[in-house]
């Protein structure tokens, strides 16, 4: 249904009118089938008398309200950047995002506090064709839901798509258990219409985590895609001279709305202005490319000193014998009279547990032992941002 929908009122323009369009549809399409799910289930769970049935509905309703929230959110983040706001407006669709897992962990609640009171206070609950087909009809509707909110997701790389994608497979697996305890109840006499919906109310509350999770992340600032840094990678080094690359820092303004800055190594004694122009070049190949926004630092290096080169692989033996996932670059060496000092910076993973001041003297230490006491290390440490 949403890839018809989507020939029909979807037209090829910019990818990013068309990204915009295919989150509102799916939010109208998910607005009317929910509101129709809370209609269904609020009838079956009246003549039943099953509160597992009702806060199904419930749930649905509020998942009615979240896909007008995401409606929403695409509309605002789809909106041109202004003097407030000159990156844009595209983590209001991480915001709108944020808000359905709210809106999941708030129904999970209510729904773990009503199914509590049915326990303890148990009422029979009564089955008939109609409130299976319904319940039946459910689970295909959110199977279905959740299958084409995860494809768009993917296609257009949308995390509130994919939380609504989670939120509908939940709602899946909550109707299964709410049919079951229906089944049973007609069958055996058994009332586990309280206990079934604790479990849901459970699973529920355990998918808005994760839910939440995935938006959470780019808000706060998450580390690139290692394949995106891969290709930047790529790109960057295929522009000769540019002999390395080091310091790359990517900014997510939103899907689409990516900036990224980074140092690039080439030749100290090649020319001033056509080591400019590559690095020119370089950036718009990227936005071209990568559809990112790129400033890029130019760092000169020795290249053709033998001396530098023997030094520069001495370190980075030493940095091996520490920690294999040690890095550094720009790479200086500097001769006196009386000593040489050795200027570089170490690139730390946030998650190395020796501190810095400890890994400079360790780095000193092993340095003065294999090159002499005449060379004097100064040792910048920075953090792995990608």
């Amino acid at each position: 249904m949403i890839n018809i929908l989507a020939k029909i009122f979807i037209k090829d323009q910019d990818e990013k009118q068309t990204r915009q369009d295919y989150g509102m549809l799916c939010g109208i399409v998910g607005i009317l089938l929910n509101a129709l799910l809370f209609a269904g289930k609020f009838l079956a769970g009246t003549i039943s008398h099953s509160i597992a049935i009702t806060a199904d509905a419930f749930n649905n309703l509020s998942d009615a309200g979240s896909s007008f929230v995401t409606l929403i959110g695409f509309k605002l983040a789809g909106a041109k950047p202004d003097p407030d706001h000159p990156f844009g407006h595209g983590r209001i669709e991480y915001i709108s995002g944020l808000v359905v897992s709210g809106a999941i962990l708030i129904m999970a609640f209510e729904l773990v506090r009503d199914s509590i009171d049915k326990i303890r206070h148990p009422q029979e609950t009564t089955c008939s064709l109609i409130i299976i087909v319904i319940l039946v009809v459910s689970i295909l509707v959110k199977f279905y839901m959740s299958f084409y909110n995860r494809a768009v997701g993917k296609k257009i790389a949308s995390a509130a798509m994919m939380a609504t994608a989670t939120d509908s497979l939940s709602d899946a697996c909550a109707t299964t258990a709410v049919l079951i305890a229906t089944l049973v109840a007609k069958f055996t006499g058994l009332q586990i219409d309280g206990y079934c919906g604790v479990l849901v109310g459970l699973f529920i509350f355990y998918a808005g985590i994760n839910a939440a999770k995935e938006t959470l992340d780019p808000l706060l600032g998450q580390p690139p895609e290692q394949e995106f840094v891969d290709e930047i990678e790529r790109l960057v080094l295929s522009n000769e001279p540019i002999c390395g690359m080091h310091d790359l820092i990517v900014h997510d303004y939103g899907p689409g709305r990516v900036m990224v800055s980074l140092h690039a190594e080439v030749p100290a004694d090649g020319d001033l202005l056509e080591m400019h122009d590559v690095i020119d070049n370089t950036e718009a190949q990227m936005h071209r490319e990568l559809g990112c926004d790129v400033v890029i630092h130019m760092d000169p290096v020795v290249t053709n000193d033998p001396e530098v080169d023997a030094l520069k692989a001495q370190e980075r033996e030493i940095l091996a014998e520490i920690d294999d996932s040690l890095s550094l670059h720009d790479f200086r060496v500097v001769t006196g009279p009386t000593h040489t000092n050795v200027i570089f910076d170490v690139v730390l993973p946030f998650r190395y547990k020796m501190e810095d001041a400890e890994l400079i003297a360790l780095l000193r230490k092993k340095t003065r032992e294999k090159l002499g006491e005449n060379y004097f290390l100064i040792v910048k440490i920075d953090k792995a941002y990608s």
